[in-house]
C-alpha cells in the first residue's frame, strides 16, 4: 500500500526540533523505524524517540554536528554501518540566524551552507547508491517559503533554501526510473519551532491571530507532518516544492 512504510528505516534530522518530531512521529505510525539526530538538544530527541517506541517502532538517537567538515558523510555511514540501509531521508536540521543582509559575515554564510546544504548534499550522495541498488528511496528536503520569497531571516537562510530546490529537481529526474523520489517541502511560520520562537520570542502560538497569512494564523507541526508523509508514501510524485504556508505564496 502506498501508505505503509512497514520494515522501512528512516533517517530524521534535527528530530529534537517541533517539525523534526512531528514528522519521526508521522513515520513511525506508518510503520517506519527511526533513526533521530539532534545538535544539542539532546532531550527533546529522546522524547521524541520514546514517543516512537510508544507506537512500537525503533528509534535510535544520534548526536550530530552538521556544519561540521564531512558532518553529513559520517552521519550517513555511521547509520548505515550500525543501524541499517537507510530507506527514506528526511534533511530536516537547519541553521539560520535572523540578520539583515548588511550584518551577514562570511563566517555565517559559511556556517548556514555546511548546515543547509553541504551536509544535505553529503548526506543524499551517501545513502543514495543504497536506495538505487535497493530499487526504493525517499528523499524529502526541507526547505522554506523563504527559497521563494526571500523571507525574513536573511539572504544566508534564503539562498541556502533555495539550493536545496536546484539538487532536488537534478537528482530527481536521474534516479527517478530506479524507485527513489526527492522532492522539498518548504514551510512558512510554524509554531513550536525554535526559529520561530526566535522571531516572535513573546507570542509564536498558532492561535494567535496572523492577518498577513490568508488562512489567518500560523502553522502547527502536526500539519507539515502530514503533508511529509503524504509525499513520502506515495511513489507518482518526484520533483516537486510543496509550499504549506497557510496560502502566503500562491503557485
Amino acid at each position: 500500500m502506498a501508505l505503509s512504510l512497514d520494515g522501512r528505516l528512516a533517517l530524521v534530522t534535527g528530530a529534537s526540533g517541533g517539525i523534526g518530531g512531528a514528522v519521526a512521529l508521522a513515520l513511525a505510525g506508518a510503520g517506519a523505524d527511526l533513526v533521530l539526530t539532534y545538535s544539542g538538544h539532546r532531550d527533546d530527541a529522546e522524547t521524541a524517540a520514546a514517543a516512537v517506541a510508544g507506537l512500537g517502532r525503533a528509534a535510535t538517537t544520534v548526536q550530530a554536528d552538521l556544519g561540521a567538515p564531512g558532518a553529513g558523510r559520517d552521519l550517513a555511514e555511521r547509520v548505515s554501518s550500525e543501524v541499517g540501509p537507510v530507506d527514506v531521508l528526511v534533511a530536516n536540521a537547519g541553521a539560520g540566524v535572523r540578520l539583515a543582509w548588511q550584518e551577514v559575515d562570511d563566517e555565517t554564510w559559511e556556517h548556514t551552507f555546511a548546515v543547509n546544504v553541504t551536509a544535505v548534499w553529503q548526506l543524499t550522495r551517501t545513502l543514495l547508491p543504497g536506495m538505487v541498488e535497493r530499487g526504493y528511496g525517499r528523499i524529502l528536503f526541507v526547505s522554506s517559503i523563504a527559497a521563494l520569497t526571500g523571507g525574513a531571516v536573511g539572504p544566508h537562510y534564503a539562498a541556502s533554501k533555495a539550493a536545496l530546490h536546484g539538487l532536488m529537481h537534478h537528482l530527481a529526474q536521474r534516479v527517478a526510473g530506479s524507485g527513489v523520489t526527492v522532492n522539498t517541502i518548504a514551510p512558512a511560520l510554524i509554531t513550536g519551532t525554535r526559529m520561530l520562537s526566535r522571531m516572535l520570542p513573546d507570542d509564536d502560538s498558532a492561535e494567535s491571530p496572523a492577518p498577513a497569512i490568508p488562512v489567518g494564523r500560523r502553522g502547527r507541526p502536526e500539519e507539515i507532518a502530514d503533508m511529509a508523509l503524504a509525499m513520502l508514501t506515495n511513489p507518482y510524485l518526484t520533483s516537486k516544492v510543496i509550499t504549506v504556508d497557510g496560502g502566503i505564496y500562491p503557485t
